[in-house]
């Protein structure tokens, strides 16, 4: 049981306190609700490019990391398609410097053409570098495009388009930022070696007297039922083919979701899973295959990937996969096996909140998802999956019309 207090200031922000005494450490994480999805579909990759702009110094400190790193600490941030994610861990009697840093860059972030040159030259060769020069670097841009026709999932957090971030102005990130950054639009974690009247003093110190701004309201366009299955195939100068299928799944606060969840579990997790020992070890017609899930807030897709063994046909490969969905889909599973997922799952989950860090970004995402608590009983909501919901929701993710397929072949 991970136990927090939770109050709100003001100007609207979210402040959770989760107590540990047993560390000399405390973790200030503000997580923004702002991700990939709220991006103009003409102005992609800009929340990814706050994540680098927000450590570009602010009006009154230059460099975020110096102090930082004086004060005995260390920082980082991810952004993902529903939200972005800044944390640092220091020493718990330091504290305050993170306060103060956090603060004054949600406050007064310094916007100036040389820092974002410098940041967009640093997105510009990470785009290069892991989505255009990489081998396989392109294949979620095709495969998103692909599984999405409407919804903003369609793009990766990176961008659509490496246009989008060459272009971006100042004028652009100044907009953006002041829709998104805003203590109503964000969440304040404190974890670790604190008080919970340290961190109401703290918060309404550093953070009370930064305005308000607008709540933003998201209203997405949904993606319509996949009616057709989709197909595309890509040549291109990689060592070996590749196979790449993906389904829609459920949104994160649907019950169903737990059972898609361990249908990877049952498919992929590992080299006891049913597809590495059937495709790898015994058929040897995969080197390697994997089945996991986005674990997007709204809808996602749950998806299969392997590299083929030379010689190997696509259809082949293909053939065989879906024959092994379809003993799952035909003839179900154990029991045992079902109890040996759930248990793998909840060690996964006690493995990660060992992590003062993960404890806090955990408990900041429930919150956004709309109740912090959730940390506490999801293991419930897994153990609530019967054999029988697996068989049943194997059927309707794995239809035909829901799939959608991309070769990724070797040119010759």
């Amino acid at each position: 049981m991970i136990h927090f207090e939770k109050f709100r200031l003001d100007n609207g922000l979210r402040v959770l306190v989760h107590q540990d005494k047993s560390t000399p450490m405390a973790v200030v994480n503000v997580l923004y609700d702002v991700g990939a999805r709220d991006e103009n579909p003409e102005k992609t990759g800009f929340a990814h490019l706050f994540e680098h702009l927000m450590f570009g110094g602010s009006i009154n400190i230059p460099d975020y990391d110096e102090p930082l790193q004086m004060a005995g600490g260390e920082n980082n941030a991810f952004t993902t398609n529903d939200f972005t994610n800044y944390y640092c861990q220091l020493p718990a009697e330091n504290i305050e410097t993170a306060f103060w840093l956090e603060s004054d860059r949600m406050l007064s972030l310094a916007f100036s053409e040389k820092s974002l040159e410098v940041q967009r030259k640093v997105v510009c060769e990470e785009f290069k570098e892991h989505y255009i020069n990489k081998p396989y670097g392109d294949v979620w841009h095709h495969m998103r495009e692909l599984a999405y026709t409407t919804h903003p999932y369609r793009w990766m957090t990176i961008g659509k388009a490496l246009k989008h971030v060459e272009d971006a102005t100042l004028e652009d990130v100044k907009s953006f930022f002041n829709k998104h950054y805003t203590p109503a639009n964000a969440i304040l974690v404190v974890a670790g070696n604190v008080t919970v009247q340290q961190v109401q003093v703290l918060s309404e110190k550093w953070f009370g007297p930064i305005p308000r701004g607008n709540t933003y309201q998201r209203n997405l366009p949904a993606e319509p039922a996949q009616t057709a299955p989709r197909h595309k195939e890509i040549k291109a100068a990689v060592p070996i083919d590749a196979l790449y299928k993906c389904w829609h799944i459920y949104p994160r606060l649907d019950q169903r979701y737990y059972t898609a969840d361990l249908i990877t579990e049952i498919l992929g997790g590992g080299g006891s899973s049913r597809l590495f020992q059937a495709l790898v070890k015994e058929k040897q017609l995969f080197s390697n295959i994997e089945c996991y899930h986005s674990g997007n807030t709204d809808a996602g897709l749950l998806s299969i990937d392997g590299k083929l063994v030379k010689g190997v046909t696509m259809q082949q490969a293909e053939a065989a996969l879906m024959q092994e969905i379809q003993k799952l889909q035909q003839e179900g599973i154990t029991h045992t096996e079902l109890e040996k997922v759930i248990n793998k799952t909840e060690s996964m989950m006690a493995f990660e909140d060992m992590s003062i860090t993960n404890r806090a970004a955990s408990l900041a995402i429930y919150e956004l998802l709309g109740d912090a608590s959730l940390i506490n009983t999801e293991l419930d909501k897994y153990r609530q999956v019967t054999a029988a919901d697996i068989v049943a929701e194997s059927n309707i993710i794995f239809a035909e019309n829901n799939s959608n397929t991309l070769y990724y072949c070797a040119a010759n």
